[in-house]
């Protein structure tokens, strides 16, 4: 088990679940023991930063009840974790490793190291534990606040060794942002300020470099009566004469943080993906992941790097791409992302990426990028090709639907530039890549459903627990919302204000009510609306007209069908007039392939349908478009004709075809004759009735239609 306080405090059990700790005081006291960096607490402290001056009546009762609950919940989590939790004269200590144990000693190892560009990797790995403010959430707590202190001094000392020797390696125009950030935060310590100097100098800067000190000079005068120290005013004076001593050496720029990002949340019912990924033969090259929004194409794509990333001695690295407006910047953003760039050296090696779902790391100086290596000819592409080289590297790929002929481009030029890069990518539709494998991501099943939205509903809820009296309305939930884990996160969350059962009534204004979205990550993961939206920004006006108009057929469709009420149809009598978008009947079927590629219809057999909330969007794009009544008219005459010329086979050799037929579209023929009625058509109702009543009476299904009923009853 791990504990992560570089940010604020998590929990880590082996298999990579982050563990839950009810109750503020616990965590509180958890946070305690984890400042004293292994070494015993003494109670008194620990009853002091818990309560304070309000001690409860028996303190030391109270302490031992808050550590039995910590060593319960680190049981829970993971057997044998109790132990971790020390009683010890004079009170407590926490075993296990710590994200700040990691951090030190990759800071300690980079403090050894004599090659400077090993010293800039180990320094980068140590700067990549930081996910935020040192045990941030608890600032009240003075054992908290000594030790938090520490670890930022020790944080500021390695961003500036850090900077130090990436200036050692010739990286300074792509420093100059960010020192010049670092200095104007922390206005008293000299050494961002002489840092920022020399990176200015170097880039050709001078009266800027000497404005600096200038500033500083006036700062510190004012404030502190002070000048600069003895080591900032030879650099001064150093600029002042121009020294040889200052020039940029040629070598090669410093690799980049070297680890993926670590999953918040446990993943659940991709167990089977997960394994078919890593059974795929080493051959394997380029692996795209399908599937609609929301499925959870960006978690697979990172627990399948983490399971994977032992294979690549050359490192796993993550890039996001949600952020990329244009094809052209997919290939800076990368180089960006891996710190490809031109420095004066050549063939920099990329590193790892860490931190957040941007793929940044908090607190780290990153570089720029812009520049191709010298002498690799193709531009950055090619850049980021010889970049890696022929290093058994993997690279994941994120949210690639926007940009997919960029991408595609630029990942077929790296496989083609080095033989160990292996590529992960995610993607709404297939990069159409030669030697691409592409592994669809469903929906999950509904028992897999289940757990996520109860695990999810838990984080929303402490103590929430899914009762036999809510796990019928939990079912329906997860199917009505086809399984999709954003979907089911959302409406987990949702569990806290309505409960339920109210929750599963609701969903007939799901756009509405899963709207409570994520504050981070790509604003298209968000809400329901949004991740749909960001589909339908996508396609063309051509598939935005096909996919509104199948929002009409209830029970999927055949492609004879689709072709029916998705163009204009032949001449029929009473029919709606046609309108300027309209469609001609041999283009449907290309436009359902782009739409299945594209993950928003899913086609089974000789059958298309649309996931429930794909549908329900659907419909408010055909009622948007001004086509609701018109394609509902041309769905209810479709399967009038249909009920009719079944009819005509109602004897003989064919009519067992035809109930088999009528059979399958069941769902149609109730939707069909719903809209019929909803738009008080009389003659194609009854001609839908009169065609099909032999087909109800033998099905003995004649009291089961809910329009037949109505009109029976009228």
């Amino acid at each position: 088990m791990r504990f992560a306080v570089l940010g604020p405090l998590e929990v880590i059990a082996d298999d990579g679940r982050a563990v839950r700790v009810p109750e503020l005081k616990v965590r509180a006291l958890l946070a305690c023991l984890l400042a004293g960096d292994g070494q015993v607490v003494a109670a008194d402290r620990l009853i002091e930063n818990l309560w304070g001056p309000e001690p409860p009546g028996n303190p030391l009762g109270a302490l031992r009840a808050k550590a039995s609950q910590l060593r319960r919940a680190l049981d829970e989590a993971e057997a044998g974790a109790r132990e971790l939790i020390v009683t010890r004269s004079p009170g407590y200590l926490v075993g296990g490793d710590t994200d700040a144990r990691r951090f030190r000693e990759a800071a300690g190892r980079a403090g050894a190291a004599g090659d400077p560009r090993e010293r800039a990797a180990l320094l980068a790995e140590a700067l990549s534990w930081w996910r935020g403010p040192a045990f941030a959430g608890f600032p009240g707590e003075p054992l908290v606040r000594g030790a938090a202190a520490r670890l930022e001094e020790q944080r500021l000392t390695a961003l500036e060794d850090y900077a130090d020797v990436r200036l050692a390696l010739g990286q300074d125009s792509s420093q100059i942002g960010e020192l010049a950030e670092l200095a104007a935060q922390h206005p008293t310590r000299e050494r961002f300020h002489g840092l920022l100097m020399r990176a200015l100098y170097r880039s050709g800067r001078q009266a800027e470099a000497l404005e600096v000190y200038r500033s500083l000079r006036e700062r510190v005068r004012d404030e502190l009566g002070l000048d600069p120290g003895p080591e900032l005013a030879a650099l001064h004076q150093a600029i002042l004469e121009q020294s040889p001593g200052l020039r940029r050496p040629a070598v090669v720029p410093a690799p980049a943080p070297t680890r993926l990002p670590e999953p918040l949340t446990e993943l659940v019912g991709r167990d089977e993906a997960l394994d078919e990924l890593a059974a795929l033969p080493p051959t394997t090259r380029l692996v795209t992941l399908t599937g609609t929004a929301g499925v959870g194409k960006s978690r697979l794509a990172l627990a399948a790097a983490h399971r994977l990333a032992g294979d690549f001695p050359g490192g796993a690295y993550l890039v996001e791409l949600s952020s990329v407006t244009a094809g052209p910047d997919v290939a800076e953003t990368i180089a960006t992302t891996l710190g490809v760039r031109d420095d004066g050296g050549a063939g920099a090696a990329p590193g790892m990426i860490g931190g957040g779902a941007s793929g940044t790391v908090p607190g780290m100086i990153s570089g720029g990028a812009g520049a191709t290596v010298p002498g690799v000819p193709g531009g950055m592409g090619e850049s980021i090709a010889a970049a890696f080289g022929d290093r058994r590297a993997l690279l994941v790929l994120d949210n690639c639907e926007h940009v997919v002929e960029a991408v595609a481009e630029l990942v077929e030029r790296l496989l083609r530039g080095g033989s160990g890069l292996c590529v992960i990518a995610t993607s709404r539709e297939p990069l159409g890549v030669t030697g691409e494998v592409v592994q669809e991501v469903p929906p999950l099943d509904v028992w897999a459903a289940m757990r996520l939205f109860a695990a999810r509903a838990a984080d929303a809820q402490p103590g929430f627990a899914l009762t036999a009296g809510d796990a019928d309305a939990a079912e329906v939930i997860c199917r009505r919302l086809d399984g999709i884990p954003l979907a089911l996160e959302l409406a987990a969350a949702r569990t806290r204000s309505l409960g339920v059962a109210a929750l599963a009534a609701r969903l007939d204004d799901r756009f509405r009510l899963l709207s409570a979205g994520r504050r981070t990550g790509p604003a298209h993961q968000r809400t329901l609306r949004a991740a749909l939206d960001w589909s339908w920004e996508l396609l063309t006006e051509p598939e935005r007209v096909v996919l509104r108009r199948l929002a009409v057929q209830v029970g999927g469709c055949t492609l004879e069908a689709a072709e029916r009420v998705c163009a204009v149809p032949l001449p029929i009598e009473g029919a709606l007039p046609a309108c300027g978008s309209d469609l001609a009947p041999d283009d449907v079927a290309d436009l359902l392939a782009r739409l299945v590629d594209r993950s928003l219809i899913v086609r089974s057999g000789d059958r298309y349908r649309l996931l429930e909330s794909v549908a329900a969007y659907g419909l408010e794009r055909l009622r948007e478009a001004g086509e609701h009544d018109r394609v509902l008219s041309w769905y209810a005459t479709y399967y009038t004709q249909l009920a009719e010329c079944a009819e005509s086979y109602r004897s003989g050799p064919a009519r067992h075809r035809w109930i088999r037929r009528l059979d399958a579209e069941a769902a149609n023929l109730r939707g069909a004759l719903d809209a019929a009625m909803s738009l008080g058509d009389t003659r194609l109702t009854e001609r839908f009735t009169a065609s099909l009543g032999w087909y109800w009476v033998q099905a003995g299904r004649l009291t089961e239609e809910p329009g037949l009923r109505d009109l029976q009853a009228t």
